[in-house]
């Protein structure tokens, strides 16, 4: 299913917008210029768009800092549709940071690595601090690896601990958000065509990703939930459970295509590009 030509074209032009973009990304972080921070947002839209990924978003990233993002994760394509929309870097297991490739990639974003079972915890947490007090937005998948698509899997609450700690006196502000791809080529899809964007257990990547490049116009589906703080809750694990039932409600509410009731406003949604003669079809 999908077509080897789309996914090569796509392939090529995500090849032409990367290459020339490490090298000044790696030249930013190194300086520690606020490039670092920004080409971010910039390069994972532009990859959003070559990919045929068309993101609609409702309601709004906080503006206070620091923030801690809290969402669902079901595919490596969350990192570029949350990455298109959040100016942040993402809390990731340790062992991505050695993968080939990716693993550059995370680190030229400034990712966090943690090792999620391990005697470095609270070395893991200091770190954590020590971006969040820099006033960086971080974005953690607290399922802790991988879903379907389809439902959530439960949220570890030891990764909410840095929800305890408090940032200059101040309670740290976790905004739980939901994502869900809903529509493919316009149409809704079920959840038999899920797997071919939901990357889980034990499928293969290289694979994977050749039958997600060949498929049409991929719509991914945001919502920015109201913010919290620990302060309301009587635990981190309260805090976690209260942040699964909104991020759950919400990606259901996106895969029955039904809003939420009192949903934030849509916002503007962005098209994919389209690669060729102006009017050709998307890839």
């Amino acid at each position: 299913m999908g077509s080897s030509v789309r996914a090569l074209v796509r392939i090529l032009a995500y090849l032409a917008i990367t290459a020339p973009l490490l090298p000044v990304q790696a030249l930013a972080v190194l300086l520690k210029h606020d490039l670092a921070k920004t080409l971010p947002l910039a390069y994972h839209g532009l990859v959003c768009r070559v990919l045929g990924i068309r993101v609609e978003a409702r309601g709004a990233l906080a503006s206070a800092r620091p923030l801690l993002v809290i969402a669902n994760h079901s595919s490596y394509l969350d990192i570029e549709v949350l990455g298109s929309l959040i100016p942040g870097s993402f809390v990731a297991k340790a062992e991505i940071a050695g993968w080939p490739f990716f693993g550059w990639l995370a680190k030229l974003q400034r990712s966090v690595f943690i090792e999620r079972r391990s005697a470095k915890t609270r070395e893991h947490k200091d770190e954590i601090e020590k971006r969040l007090l820099e006033g960086d937005v971080l974005i953690l998948f607290p399922e802790g690896t991988s879903n379907d698509g389809n439902r959530l899997l439960p949220f570890r609450s030891a990764l909410f601990s840095v929800a305890e700690r408090r940032i200059e006196g101040a309670p740290l502000l976790v905004q739980p958000v939901s994502l869900a791809y809903t529509r493919l080529d316009g149409l809704p899809m079920g959840r038999s065509f899920r797997p071919f964007f939901a990357w889980y257990g034990d499928m293969a990547l290289a694979s994977h990703l050749w039958r997600m490049l060949g498929m049409g116009v991929l719509t991914a589906e945001v919502i920015f939930h109201e913010p919290v703080t620990i302060d309301r809750f009587a635990s981190r694990k309260a805090l976690a459970e209260q942040c699964w039932r909104v991020v759950s409600e919400g990606v259901a509410s996106l895969l029955c295509g039904r809003p939420q009731r009192h949903a934030p406003a849509p916002a503007k949604a962005r098209e994919p590009a389209a690669l060729g003669a102006p009017g050709a079809a998307p890839l």
